[in-house]
């Protein structure tokens, strides 16, 4: 298995669904926390939930956080509480939605707070 990470910048990078397995690969290349980006069952019943992944990436030695956003809407308040935890969050920082759009659409807006 690989990481399917796309660098969106030096300490930030994005990802399609990832599996809970995945969360060993991140930590094993170098990133240290985790953003959530999808509503739970959002994809379906077997898509994992939050609790698997955090459950996962804490194992790894990862800090997790979910912040489920709509794939079509990311509010003001997304956006803020996004940016937030992109200044507080230990770097790299490796963040999922169900493409990877998403996050990428949440960092480009909370880049420019």
């Amino acid at each position: 298995m690989s990481l399917p990470a796309q660098t969106i910048a030096p300490d930030f990078c994005v990802s399609p669904q990832l599996q809970p397995e995945a969360m060993a690969l991140a930590a094993q290349a170098g990133f240290r926390s985790v953003i959530n980006n999808r509503p739970d069952f959002e994809g379906g019943p077997d898509q994992p939930t939050t609790a698997q992944m955090e459950a996962a990436a804490r194992a790894a030695g990862l800090e997790y956080r979910h912040l489920p956003v709509s794939g079509s809407y990311q509010s003001p308040e997304d956006i803020v509480q996004f940016h937030q935890l992109l200044n507080s969050l230990p770097k790299p920082i490796l963040a999922f939605c169900r493409s990877g759009a998403r996050s990428t659409r949440l960092y480009t807006a909370a880049s420019v707070l």
